[in-house]
């Protein structure tokens, strides 16, 4: 497996029969950034893991969130000051040590419309976020801005509706491969990480009494498999209910809320700025996010859902949200026809009183057990992702003699020698023969692991081409996603490792048959495998655009 905890796809049997043989002492069922984080936690500690996902890792809500690392400046004003506290302090964590490499500041304004009220009372609410964070910080602190410097620092703003404004920071991160990190890291301290597995049913010990491991289905074979341990700790999400509740299992004590929270995506030029923005609204906030350069991510929302879990769609009412709180400062309006891609994801709150809206509710997790041997976790929010992990870890394990968690001071694969190697772009560049900014695109997404990337290309030539025009993604890195990543479909690649179906559905069209086939070589796939992939990853771009189209329609209609 090896120090970088590589996930091969090309050894998932062996992984299967793992799970056959081997008893474990904590089973996770969940391979967002809850449960990741819970096998990282866990196998950190010196147990032995297991990990179960479903689908793919982050296929859920830790793929589709609004990729940032915050305190929740929000939550202020519901004087949810502890949380507020130890986001910030997490966030802290991950940006000087956890993972520098998939974590960065990023600046943030806060336009102000009436100078004389709703500066001094912005930049209280900033100065309190920043006191919260604590004596050390990596990150500035907030600071004022005059009309004139604020637009110069955006000047996309609205004049007529701009008397200052107030810069902050906060971080940004690649949810999906900052989850993926955390799986690999698990995997590095011996986890077994088994994706496109699927709990069918929880087994007791001969009294009835106890949980003491799962039943598993392989959905590649439909194969399945008893998986014994002393604790099954369920990171579901808003799947939480659905599998405590299988055969053999019991609801836990809390239930699980869902809140839709849509993003959409416009291209970078349709907004002029040098940094992201912060607008508030009625219900809440609204984030204009950079992303990679090439687009800009716009959201979210936060409306109760109880439609498929799988599959969360937007309505005409959400986009025009959206857009019409951009709008209030943006110089040139966004319009339908700017919004290029949208996803959406779902939070599973801790349900508080009936009709409570979502936005009100606590972001903190609860944990339960509902019988022995099993846990069950909900709430919180992906900065706070390794407290709940942790929390988990320690419920589900109590009365055993097990260490302290130790992850706040583990860094992820990737993270250790990052800026000898931020320093050593040129040099790489040269004896790769790349330009530097591939290069710096690699360490972006990889960090210190893309020296392995760069080893591919050193046996094999033709991998230093690009995978599509245009676009900085390498051939290499398709090969690096089956091989070290668990990448099984083509799907995997294009949504969760390169990200390229939620930058661009039309590049991720054309990619498709050429990622499927780069996987073919490695996983012995037969053409007529290759065409199946391809065609799957088709039908999710069509998805993908039969979603945005029907939100944009419904959108004219509710104006």
């Amino acid at each position: 497996m090896g120090i970088t905890g590589a996930l091969d796809a090309r050894d998932r049997q062996e992984c299967l029969d793992r799970l056959r043989a081997q008893t474990f002492d904590v089973l996770v069922v969940g391979g967002g950034v809850t449960g990741a984080g819970a096998a990282l936690d866990a196998a950190s500690r010196g147990l032995r893991v297991a990990l179960v996902e479903s689908r793919d890792l982050a296929s859920g809500t830790s793929s589709r969130s609004s990729k940032l690392i915050h305190g929740g400046l929000r939550y202020l004003e519901q004087f949810d000051f502890k949380l507020v506290r130890e986001a910030l302090k997490e966030r802290d964590l991950l940006v000087a040590r956890l993972a520098p490499h998939l974590v960065r500041p990023v600046t943030f304004l806060y336009p102000v419309r009436n100078r004389m009220i709703e500066q001094p009372y912005v930049a209280a609410g900033l100065t309190l976020y920043d006191a919260l964070e604590g004596v050390r910080h990596p990150m500035p602190r907030h600071r004022n801005l005059s009309p004139k410097a604020a637009r110069r620092l955006v000047p996309g703003l609205r004049t007529d509706v701009l008397s200052g404004g107030v810069i902050y920071y906060d971080a940004q991160v690649d949810d999906a491969r900052h989850t993926l990190a955390l799986a690999r890291t698990a995997a590095a301290h011996g986890a077994a990480i088994a994706t496109r597995t699927s709990v069918v049913a929880l087994t007791r010990d001969e009294f009835g009494e106890r949980v003491v491991g799962a039943r598993v289905r392989d959905e590649e074979s439909g194969a399945q498999i008893d998986v014994s341990a002393d604790a099954v700790v369920v990171c579901a999400g808003v799947w939480t209910g659905p599998v405590t509740s299988l055969p053999g299992g019991a609801e836990p004590a809390f239930k699980v809320r869902m809140s839709k929270g849509v993003h959409i995506m416009v291209p970078g030029e349709a907004i002029d700025s040098q940094t992201g923005l912060i607008i508030r609204t009625e219900k809440s906030v609204l984030f204009i996010i950079p992303w990679t350069g090439r687009r800009w991510i716009v959201g979210t929302t936060d409306t109760d859902w109880d439609g498929e879990r799988a599959e969360p769609a937007a309505t005409g009412e959400d986009i025009d949200y959206i857009l019409r709180h951009a709008n209030e400062v943006l110089v040139r309006p966004l319009t339908r026809s700017d919004v290029v891609g949208l996803f959406v994801g779902l939070r599973p709150l801790v349900a508080a009183e009936k009709n409570a809206p979502t936005a009100k509710l606590s972001r903190e997790h609860v944990v339960d057990v509902p019988v022995p041997g099993l846990a069950a976790i909900a709430g919180g929010k992906y900065t706070t992702y390794r407290i709940m992990a942790r929390d988990v870890i320690d419920v589900a394990l109590e009365g055993y003699d097990v260490p302290a968690s130790v992850t706040d001071r583990l860094p992820l694969v990737g993270a250790d020698g990052l800026p000898a190697l931020e320093a050593s772009v040129g040099r790489l560049a040269e004896d790769h023969d790349l330009e530097p900014e591939t290069v710096r695109h690699l360490v972006r997404r990889y960090g210190t692991l893309a020296l392995e990337v760069l080893d591919l290309l050193a046996r094999d030539r033709s991998l230093a081409e690009p995978l599509i025009e245009p676009g900085p993604w390498l051939r290499a890195e398709v090969v690096y996603a089956v091989t070290h990543e668990g990448a099984v479909h083509a799907e995997d690649v294009l949504a969760r490792r390169t990200r390229m179906l939620i930058e661009s559905s039309e590049l991720a069209e054309r990619a498709a048959p050429r990622v499927a086939r780069l996987m073919a070589g490695l996983l012995g796939w037969d053409e007529r495998r290759v065409e199946e992939e391809t065609a799957a990853c088709l039908r999710l771009v069509e998805a993908e655009r039969t979603a945005l189209a029907e939100a944009r329609t419904a959108a004219a209609v509710t104006l």
